[in-house]
């Protein structure tokens, strides 16, 4: 009896090891898209690109100053960043190749987080010009026509575009009365790209961050802290369905979907050692592409033109 018990359990365990291994097996191959991230690996913050493999490592900016926030433009042809390179953070544009360098905003205020719309017309952005903090921005993409989309005490941050051009994601974050901490309580919320219709997705303890809809637009991947522990998660486009996908015991910052929508972008890692990571979102197969003991932040995939 006891001969035949083991050996159940011997096949029990060899079934359940397959299966693992066959759902590894099985997950999409990440997009060969490349993804542009920042790292300060030589010494400064600077903008390379690197495909999802690992390989092929590239610094495109090069240059002294603070490099900042990558965002491909649609069809990858150009990247949009912010740089404090001519004394204040403006923002920048350059060929995906790091040729070319064009500023597009100049304004005593900080000029931030850059994201091009998908038809390439509009360029969201953070700023704390003629606001009471900083707050969300649109412009044309050549830097003319600026003007606020909202306008409040609320720190904003992290705008990020629907698939569709209609609506722009952002973090709002929101202080009690009582409230001294430093970033108090961050959500999620969504407007229409006129600055209309301002709604809140998110209703979490802690800070919530980082937005961005999937390339279908049917779900929207952030980054949240629960219990002081900084993870990945994901939600219906509409809130519902709220899932932490990481769990990690490192923390796991700044999403950024493959054109495919299988896989996410990010940084994880802690005390100043930051690396760049992919995550199947289905499978939660996970690989590291960088490995250096310096920061490797803000990761963005570069998507075909649809």
């Amino acid at each position: 009896m006891v001969k035949v018990n083991w050996m159940i359990l011997l096949l029990f365990l060899l079934a359940c090891g397959k299966s693992n291994r066959d759902k590894v097996e099985i997950s999409s191959l990440p997009d060969s898209e490349p993804i542009a991230f920042i790292s300060n690996r030589d010494g400064n913050t600077e903008i390379y690109t690197i495909e999802s493999d690992g390989s092929s490592l590239l610094n495109l900016t090069n240059n002294e100053a603070t490099d900042y926030a990558a965002q491909w433009s649609p069809g990858g042809q150009s990247i949009l960043f912010y740089s404090n390179r001519e004394g204040n953070n403006e923002i920048y544009a350059m060929h995906a190749d790091g040729s070319n360098v064009r500023r597009l905003t100049n304004h005593p205020a900080s000029d931030v987080l850059p994201s091009l719309s998908p038809d390439g017309k509009s360029i969201v952005f953070m700023s704390d010009r003629d606001s009471l903090s900083r707050n969300v921005y649109l412009m044309n993409s050549d830097g003319s026509n600026v003007r606020p989309l909202t306008h409040n005490d609320a720190y904003e941050e992290s705008p990020s575009w629907s698939p569709d051009g209609k609506s722009i994601l952002f973090t709002r974050q929101l202080r009690g009365e009582n409230d001294t901490t430093h970033s108090a309580n961050g959500e999620i919320f969504i407007m229409n790209s006129d600055g209309s219709d301002v709604r809140r997705l998110t209703n979490k303890e802690e800070y919530d961050s980082g937005a961005k809809f999937s390339p279908d637009g049917t779900s929207i991947a952030f980054y949240g802290q629960s219990e002081g522990v900084w993870d990945l998660y994901t939600m219906n486009a509409d809130g519902s369905n709220l899932t932490n996908i990481t769990q990690d015991s490192i923390e796991c910052y700044s999403p950024d979907w493959s054109a495919s929508g299988d896989w996410l972008v990010y940084t994880a890692g802690s005390e100043n050692n930051y690396n760049i990571w992919i995550i199947n979102v289905e499978s939660k197969e996970r690989r590291q592409l960088t490995d250096t003991p310096g920061r490797e932040v803000g990761p963005s995939w570069r998507k075909p033109k649809s």
